[in-house]
């Protein structure tokens, strides 16, 4: 899983609230098992028509949010049903950090799972970072997590809490896997000795 330390990048303003994950990624992009080539689907409904073109009024179809890799969204993100592919389709498209008041839990875990940062913070500083989000492509916000502040074009600052295990985990790209292999050494003595004590097995 790719480390994330600090994040400079655009900001895209999604002002809506219950954004359900069929929303993120409609139920007919599930069946693939593969965390690539989900980005194109991200928001399907909400950023194409019925012929599949492009709707311009939606953000991330605007030149200046293109290429966004924050995205500063309304309350309870990530509600409805349990999909990891929605981290995925954020991933794939580019959002490596969601900052919202309230999360829903398995989206809010699923997202520390594939390298996303999830940030809650106050709905008074959720306005101010939406207001900096509309500024186009000067959207530009930096995210440290080393710090935990979130830094906006204008010097403003907003600090976040975090877990600190699952902060450990996006510093060092640890994902279930990788904290698997941190005890590889205790896991293959643990086998060796019981080889050992039981030759028969």
């Amino acid at each position: 899983m790719q480390k994330f330390e600090t994040l400079t990048g655009v900001a895209a303003p999604l002002n809506i609230v219950n954004v359900d994950t069929d929303m993120i990624i409609p139920k007919q992009f599930l069946k693939t098992i593969k965390r690539t080539g989900l980005g194109k689907s991200l928001f399907y409904e909400m950023r194409y028509d019925q012929d599949g073109k492009e709707l311009p009024d939606f953000v991330l179809n605007k030149p200046a949010y293109r290429k966004a890799q924050i995205l500063v969204a309304g309350d309870n993100f990530g509600c409805g049903s349990s999909r990891e592919h929605a981290p995925w389709a954020l991933l794939d498209f580019g959002i490596r950090c969601v900052i919202s008041t309230s999360f829903a839990d398995i989206f809010y875990n699923n997202c520390f799972k594939n390298g996303i940062l999830p940030i809650t913070v106050s709905p008074e500083d959720l306005k101010k970072l939406l207001d900096d989000a509309d500024r186009g492509s000067n959207a530009t916000l930096t995210i440290d997590l080393v710090n935990q502040e979130i830094r906006g074009p204008d010097g403003g600052r907003i600090t976040f809490d975090l877990d600190p295990f699952r902060k450990h985990c996006l510093l060092n790209g640890l994902d279930d896997i990788g904290l698997t292999m941190e005890k590889a050494a205790h896991i293959d003595k643990f086998e060796s000795k019981a080889a050992e004590a039981r030759p028969w097995a």
